[in-house]
């Protein structure tokens, strides 16, 4: 018998815990900036409403709440940019970096800068940072798995595990900050928080290999010129709105969602038209409308814990913890402990079920409805005064919450690094924050029409449209599945 010399054998792949080395690494990266994020947006509305005498600008509070979410939206809207940067330039490796260090800028900018002035130079260089980081690290995971690997669902829910251990610990240091030192030393946590994200991603760089490293698709020279125009002109086009009262703070997240909505629209037109796009490529693209408009709904109820739910929480929750007074600002750490808890079970599940789980559609309509279903709990607190609403009950409702998002959000990620075409893999994933986008702009939208004295109407409304749309997602699953082609 022939005996195999040592050195010929093939070296296994590095894993944790049956997935690619590289999650590690991505893991890492991601829930800093979401540490970063979430800890600064947390106290952002509060920083914008409260009065001067508390630290605070001073601003309207429904100008406040529409604020935020018109940010989350523009967040996701500068994703677009981050996908045409890795595509075109830099790859996704590089991108992720590049990113990460324009989001600790923009916290800088926001912990040094006083007023308005700061908060607009710090809102546009996280935005613009975190949508280069955001959509290139999700990318760039789903390049670690072989297409069709049914592993991908459980990393992208562990990958998912490390957003919400920043989404959790961000808000709890910067709400203590914000409350015993000041906005501005919350806003410094999260500098340095992503100051730690970036300083681990580079000590373990060479885990993700060559993953990411290209360009799929270079920028010619010759369209350098033109690109620089569009820039430009993109930017004084922004300028003349704001200038000529066109976009002002107060329509602010409707005209984000306009924005996002027509741009998610062309991007969809440039991709079922283009000659890079193989005819397979082009039925899962249409598949991923329909998903693409319930990712939308879920989120623009969910991302109400930032607008609608951080005013609830100042104004109608009780957060008396043993006869202590926690921050109003925690209830963005609440969902994420729920996550933190139920992402390894739902990664072991997956992962167990393989290909005998639930269909991605199927997924998407529970997900949407077990949304709906958690806006409808919140009718029950209906009966109670102000800020009596025991803190309690509000964590068993955003139970309900992360149910929905672990059904629907971290099988978002994974099913658009499937169905999205080779030479638009990162410019598919910003569509997928689009979505995302459309939702957290509507959420500053929808703000508008809470008031506690019509709690009901408010709740009961959004959730039952919410409901509704899921239904209509899990009856068009059988058409969806088969557009997918082949993509569980």
């Amino acid at each position: 018998m022939s005996q195999v010399v040592e050195s010929e054998r093939p070296i296994p792949a590095r894993t944790l815990f049956g997935h690619p080395i590289g999650l590690a690494n991505l893991f890492g990266v991601e829930l800093w900036e979401r540490f970063s994020f979430y800890g600064m947006l947390t106290i952002l509305g509060y920083y914008l409403y409260y009065s001067v005498a508390d630290g605070g600008l001073g601003l309207p509070q429904s100008t406040a709440v529409g604020i935020v979410g018109a940010y989350g939206g523009l967040v996701y809207l500068s994703t677009v940019l981050g996908g045409w940067i890795a595509d075109r330039l830099l790859g996704m490796e590089r991108t992720v970096f590049y990113g990460g260090v324009v989001v600790m800028a923009g916290h800088i900018a926001l912990a040094v800068l006083p007023g308005l002035a700061g908060v607009a130079v710090g809102l546009v260089l996280v935005a613009l940072g975190s949508g280069a980081l955001k959509a290139n690290a999700s990318s760039l995971l789903g390049t670690l798995y072989p297409k069709d690997d049914p592993r991908i669902d459980g990393g992208f829910t562990l990958f998912y595990l490390g957003i919400n251990i920043g989404a959790f610990t961000g808000p709890l240091l910067t709400g203590l900050l914000q409350t015993h030192l000041g906005f501005h030393y919350g806003f410094g946590a999260a500098a340095i928080g992503m100051a730690l994200g970036l300083t681990q991603y580079m000590i373990f760089r060479r885990n993700l290999g060559a993953a990411g490293r290209e360009a799929p698709n270079p920028l010619p020279r010759s369209a350098i010129g033109p690109v620089i125009g569009v820039v430009l002109g993109a930017a004084a086009a922004v300028a003349v709105a704001f200038a000529t009262r066109l976009v002002t703070l107060d329509n602010l997240p409707e005209a984000t969602t306009i924005v996002i909505a027509v741009a998610s629209l062309g991007y969809f037109a440039v991709m079922l038209t283009s000659a890079k796009v193989e005819p397979v490529e082009r039925s899962r693209v249409r598949a991923f409308i329909p998903l693409f408009l319930a990712n939308a709904v879920f989120w623009s109820l969910f991302q109400q814990i930032f607008t609608v739910l951080a005013v609830y929480s100042d104004e109608r929750m009780d957060w008396t913890i043993f006869g202590w007074t926690a921050p109003a600002s925690w209830i963005g750490s609440v969902e994420p402990v729920w996550i933190i808890t139920l992402s390894p079970l739902f990664a072991l599940l997956w992962t167990k079920l393989g290909n005998r789980a639930p269909s991605t559609p199927h997924k998407f309509a529970l997900g949407v409805i077990g949304m709906g279903a958690a806006f409808l709990l919140f009718v029950l607190l209906a009966g109670f005064d102000d800020k009596s609403v025991p803190a309690l009950l509000v964590l068993v409702i955003m139970a309900g919450f992360a149910i929905s998002e672990l059904l629907l959000s971290p099988i978002g990620l994974a099913v658009t690094t499937q169905l999205a075409p080779e030479a638009f893999r990162a410019q598919m994933m910003a569509l997928y924050f689009f979505s995302v986008g459309i939702g957290t702009s509507m959420s500053g939208v929808l703000a508008r029409f809470y008031a506690p004295e019509h709690e009901v109407a408010y709740f009961g409304i959004t959730g039952a449209v919410a409901i509704a749309v899921g239904v209509v997602v899990a009856a068009l699953g059988p058409w969806i599945s088969r557009y997918m082609a082949g993509v569980h």
